[in-house]
């Protein structure tokens, strides 16, 4: 009787022993699953080899001021890079077909600006389609780059980005042109603040059209070459 009940408890524990040898399998399986298809992270700055920086515009506003961001980096021979929205490029396509034409790049800013961490996948996918329709219209391109609104993100906007054939960026210099400080103030920042492989975040805005061409100037004078996003983040 001994025997029989000490074998029974043998099998029970053996048995016992699979289940959770499973269980831990399946939750290791599970893990190494969510670790592959995490996306990655924004990009924030390209490669800190060379002396290249690029110029970001993102353009929601300021139709007012961006011709004349447009002249300025035509008179200095600068390509920087235009993140739009799709209802501004909606409204202003004589402006973005000039963006294009004057051999600037153009990423994707999104549709409506909306704050993407409270949307769902599907909802930033539709955010991200809709523009990329608007865009290519305009310009017969697709973007490479999503910037979302806000610098905002999550691993539901990444993964958005992501499945849209778009890598998300960010920057590592931000001007904050939006606040109207002086132009004196932007200057200094980026002066201070340059390093190999900066992304330079800016706005259509009267300070930046001030700014901008002592920025250019000031990074040249530091030996700093600018270059489009997809040509700093080859290198």
């Amino acid at each position: 009787m001994f025997v029989f009940y000490a074998r029974k408890l043998s099998i029970i524990i053996f048995l016992s022993s699979i289940l959770v040898l499973g269980a831990l399998g399946i939750g290791l399986v599970s893990h190494q699953s969510w670790q592959v298809f995490k996306p990655e992270a924004p990009i924030t700055h390209g490669s800190a080899a060379k002396k290249c920086v690029s110029i970001t515009v993102n353009v929601d506003w300021g139709q007012e001021d961006l011709p004349d961001v447009l002249e300025i980096f035509k008179q200095h021979h600068v390509q920087a890079t235009f993140f739009i929205t799709g209802r501004w490029a909606q409204e202003n396509g004589p402006l973005v077909r000039k963006i294009a034409a004057e051999g600037q790049e153009i990423g994707n800013h999104g549709f409506s600006h909306p704050h993407v961490n409270d949307l769902s996948l599907d909802e930033n996918m539709d955010e991200i389609r809709q523009t990329d329709d608007v865009l290519y219209q305009f310009t017969g391109r697709h973007a490479k780059f999503y910037a979302p609104p806000y610098g905002e993100y999550n691993d539901t906007v990444l993964a958005a980005a992501a499945r849209s054939n778009l890598r998300t960026v960010l920057w590592s210099i931000d001007t904050v042109d939006w606040q109207n400080p002086t132009t004196q103030w932007i200057v200094s920042r980026i002066q201070n603040m340059s390093h190999n492989g900066a992304i330079i975040l800016m706005h259509p805005t009267p300070v930046s059209v001030k700014a901008l061409p002592d920025i250019i100037t000031t990074l040249a004078g530091q030996g700093y070459e600018i270059v489009p996003l997809e040509k700093l983040l080859s290198e």
